[in-house]
């Protein structure tokens, strides 16, 4: 991957529906070539897909809660289990593995604390867990889904 790729990844990562020919002139290529590059980084599985990203508060699903998880369960059995029932919850939009104290880290979207209730009771009726705690975003102070494909920092690397 060179530069000129990490180029096309940037822009796709900043708005993904913009026209291929938007792109191509924006990093100094023509269309076909352009065209053909974001192929290969769909077909490397770099770029795994398009989406719209949604405003979470506008659809009345404001409030992020930060599920730790942990469990005296290490085995890959229970983990298949538990890995299939937290990510058939549709609130769950993001789950971690994790390593020092917390075995499980969930990001749940939900719209208010009801909802949240709803969900823990749910999520404890269907897995074993030793332990859940929830962290309550206050503020939303950066989110961003774009990687950092460029230079580090925005500057080049010495």
């Amino acid at each position: 991957m060179d530069d000129t790729d990490k180029k096309i990844l940037d822009l796709l990562q900043e708005d993904a529906a913009q026209p291929v020919a938007d792109i191509a002139r924006k990093i100094g290529l023509s269309v076909t070539p352009c065209w053909r590059r974001i192929q290969k980084l769909e077909e490397a599985g770099i770029v795994r897909k398009r989406v719209a990203l949604l405003d979470g508060q506008k659809l009345g699903l404001g409030m992020s809660v930060f599920v730790a998880i942990k469990t005296d369960q290490h085995n890959a059995d229970w983990l298949a289990e538990f890995a299939a029932s937290i990510s058939a919850f549709d609130e769950v939009v993001e789950f971690y593995r994790m390593s020092g104290e917390v075995d499980y880290m969930l990001r749940v979207v939900v719209p208010n604390m009801a909802a949240y209730d709803s969900f823990y009771k749910r999520l404890i009726s269907e897995v074993a867990l030793t332990d859940v705690s929830s962290s309550f975003a206050m503020e939303e102070i950066k989110y961003t889904t774009a990687l950092p494909v460029g230079p580090i920092g925005g500057r080049e690397q010495e």
